[in-house]
């Protein structure tokens, strides 16, 4: 166990401690977010280092799996560290990140009306951007045929909602490839706590262009058989 310390620290040290770069070409994110989001991971959710994995290398183990879709198998040799302890430092960093969701979630805000940002200010009162996307997934043999999208990929349709900033403020994984954006919007608009869209369209209110394009993908929907397609001037 002593023989592998130096490999293990000197593996971390070369993603945080020399250039920016490198820290974000590896984890995504500068030396200094790298920081403030393990002293928020352990401040605010209650991170907690172990005897042989400090809280940097915990969430410098969960960065590198996420951002690059690395397996246990590789990231194991990479920390030099087992499988084991990857995977259980993995789902540890993944349990606080949930439960700092509404701190890590923006609430989202209408566009005012005396806003300078060019790409916005032709939106006045809409509260973000919402569009699918598709993550390729591994799947069994005999799930392949639902989760095969349009383009032949092996994927789960995920739905997300940014604000102007560009942070997401709500998110829908895990509905296979081969369902339509319509649907998986649908069933993020019905969910208990899902999506929250009010289905009139006061064309007074500030919120008016977002609700406007939920209701119109809906009701492309609901002719059997048949898809709308109808074009609106807002």
């Amino acid at each position: 166990m002593l023989s592998r310390i130096p490999e293990q620290v000197m593996h971390l040290h070369d993603i945080i401690d020399i250039i920016d770069v490198k820290c974000v070409d590896n984890l995504r994110m500068t030396r200094n977010a790298f920081g403030r989001s393990c002293q928020m991971l352990e401040f605010f959710g209650g991170l907690r280092a172990t005897r042989h994995v400090t809280i940097m290398k915990q969430v410098a183990i969960f960065l590198s799996i996420i951002s690059h879709h690395k397996k246990n198998c590789v990231v194991k040799h990479a920390f030099v560290h087992s499988g084991r302890t990857i995977s259980i430092h993995f789902h540890s960093v993944l349990m606080v990140v949930l439960h700092l969701h509404p701190i890590l979630l923006p609430r989202p805000a209408p566009i005012q009306e005396g806003c300078q940002d060019s790409r916005w200010r032709w939106f006045k009162g809409c509260l973000g951007a919402l569009d699918d996307t598709h993550v390729d997934i591994r799947v069994s043999e005999a799930d392949k045929g639902r989760y095969q999208n349009r383009k032949g990929q092996i994927s789960v349709n995920m739905l997300g909602v940014c604000n102007t900033d560009g942070k997401f403020t709500y998110v829908l994984s895990g509905w296979e490839g081969s369902a339509a954006d319509s649907r998986v919007l649908r069933d993020a608009i019905n969910r208990p706590s899902g999506l929250k869209v009010l289905r009139v369209i006061p064309w007074g209110s500030s919120h008016r262009i977002l609700e406007f394009v939920i209701t119109c993908e809906i009701e492309t929907e609901e002719v059997a058989g048949h898809r709308i397609v109808r074009s609106y001037s807002i």
